[in-house]
């Protein structure tokens, strides 16, 4: 499975890039966010690729889902796939914006790639093992090594969004004390942690599934975690929240080993729609 989403992932970062070289309209979707020609293509190749090799297991994607077309039964295992997580990024002429496609198994991400294509750096991970990818010019993988996430030392090297930030995300570095600030887009900031190269990712932002669910099974497979506020392991496939839409996620803090955790007093709840 994850020699098929690591070609997937190649493949749709290959089309992601014609069409950011070729440049392309940029349209708003209901909720206002951006969606371009490479979102919408890039997610027909992974899902035609992921129907044809797993026609048993459920996707849920998150263009396809903005259409409304959502499998009705997600008890058991699923995709979540977001073609372009960082479209803002995109847009903007920035590197940051990645290919993401995910396994959840009963509510965890268990198997999940994320492929930066515009600065090659390519992260896959599986119960027990994360790797960072080599790739070359052709979009090969040429070499690859395994990665696990550090024990956190201060002063703590926090990952903060480049495109979105909150007061209560200030709040909560202002309150580690000393703090190295890595700002860096898309779903890296998971990998990040789980490659030692960064400690914790505080999230008190509005983030959908698709948008986290790649990097985390990454963090996981190299030993890390991601807990809501109160703790707990962040869980995948929500539906009928009573204070959400299908699929949103609360607030959340990643992190390696010894990382911070939760903050008491700071609410789950999450904000305005904004791309992790």
């Amino acid at each position: 499975m994850l020699e098929i989403f690591e070609r997937l992932a190649l493949a749709a970062g290959r089309e992601v890039m014609r069409v950011f070289h070729a440049g392309c309209a940029v349209d708003r979707k209901s909720d206002a966010s951006p969606v371009t020609e490479a979102d919408r293509e890039s997610e027909k190749i992974i899902l035609a690729g992921l129907r044809a090799a797993f026609p048993d297991i459920p996707c849920v994607a998150e263009e396809e889902a903005s259409a409304g077309i959502v499998p009705p039964d997600l008890d058991g295992a699923f995709f979540l796939i977001d073609p372009l997580d960082g479209t803002k990024e995109f847009v903007n002429r920035r590197t940051d914006f990645t290919v993401n496609i995910a396994l959840v198994r009963h509510g965890v991400p268990e198997v999940g790639v994320v492929f930066a294509p515009c600065s090659g750096r390519f992260f896959s991970g599986r119960p027990g093992r994360a790797e960072a990818l080599e790739i070359d010019g052709d979009y090969q993988v040429t070499g690859r090594r395994p990665i696990s996430v550090r024990t956190a030392v201060a002063p703590l090297a926090v990952v903060a969004s480049r495109s979105h930030n909150t007061p209560e995300t200030e709040a909560y570095i202002r309150d580690l004390g000393a703090a190295e600030i890595v700002s860096v887009g898309s779903s890296l900031k998971f990998c990040l942690l789980a490659s030692a190269e960064a400690d914790v990712y505080p999230r008190f932002g509005r983030t959908m599934e698709w948008d986290t669910a790649a990097g985390d099974a990454v963090l996981r497979a190299a030993g890390g975690m991601t807990r809501t506020l109160d703790g707990q392991p962040l869980l995948y496939g929500k539906r009928q929240q009573s204070d959400d839409e299908d699929f949103a996620n609360p607030h959340f803090i990643a992190s390696g080993k010894g990382g911070a955790s939760g903050k008491s007093g700071t609410s789950g709840k999450a904000g305005e729609a904004s791309p992790a």
